[in-house]
């Protein structure tokens, strides 16, 4: 394990997350890093939309790896690469990918248990092995599991918290690192799943769900804004520019 990877890996602490305030290229990371990261995150749907792409891996993988370097080279901290589904139709196609994450300077990916524009799960043994290739590399595997994608907190119930968990164990034994579990905010649930999970756990945050401070007492590991800054930053920017159109001569806010 190369000593990016370690360190990377170290930041992983249930009850003192670390925090991944998500960047889009060289510049939003060097602004992040000069806030104080501790690591830098790219959030694929920022990244994507940056160039003129979709999410879902319509993003060229060489392009998306040419975004990973270009920040490697501009920030002295870990970065980790949001690899969407694994760029790769197969298990073998995953871990070449994995491999040049490697090359271009990752330290970990986010990847995904269901395919591009897909809304199923894989099946867990399909997905252990997709995980299982992109660890091999060496890096450290976010396993982002989405069972509660779309559902609401009046659906939740016990019955997906043994979901999680019994894909944790299967993505844990292919050599994930850590388990992403993003859209939950339920804190009863969260607590549950990061008490039994054998992964340290990624929560998405968003409005409403909490504190770092509340949810390290939770049990949280790693805390991700996803696409939540590329997505306000761009509501900044569109603001001002209206501003300008109507009329204004200094829109911008003071600093």
């Amino acid at each position: 394990m190369t000593d990016r990877i370690a360190a990377f890996k170290a930041l992983h602490v249930p009850g003192d997350p670390l925090v991944l305030f998500n960047i889009w290229d060289a510049g939003s990371a060097k602004a992040v890093a000069r806030a104080g990261a501790k690591a830098i995150a790219t959030g694929s749907f920022g990244v994507a939309e940056s160039q003129g792409f979709a999410d879902g891996e319509g993003f060229p993988l060489q392009r998306a790896l040419d975004v990973v370097e270009s920040v490697v080279k501009s920030v002295d901290l870990p970065i980790t690469f949001d690899m969407e589904s694994g760029y790769g139709a197969t298990a073998e196609g995953v871990g070449k990918s994995a491999a040049l994450a490697v090359a271009a300077g990752a330290a970990g990916i986010n990847m995904e248990d269901r395919m591009p524009g897909e809304t199923a799960l894989l099946p867990v043994a399909e997905a252990a092995e997709r995980f299982a290739a992109a660890a091999g590399s060496g890096l450290f595997v976010n396993a982002r599991c989405d069972v509660y994608r779309g559902l609401k907190p009046e659906n939740y119930g016990q019955h997906l918290i043994d979901a999680v968990l019994s894909r944790a164990e299967a993505y844990a034994k292919a050599g994930a690192g850590g388990l992403f579990v993003p859209f939950l905010g339920d804190h009863p649930t969260i607590r549950a799943i990061c008490a039994a999970s054998p992964l340290p756990v990624n929560i998405l945050w968003g409005p409403g769900r909490g504190t770092r401070a509340e949810l390290a007492a939770l049990g949280v590991a790693r805390i991700s804004y996803g696409h939540g800054p590329w997505a306000a930053a761009m509501n900044w920017l569109e603001g001002q520019a209206k501003a300008v159109f109507a009329g204004e001569i200094v829109p911008y806010a003071a600093s």
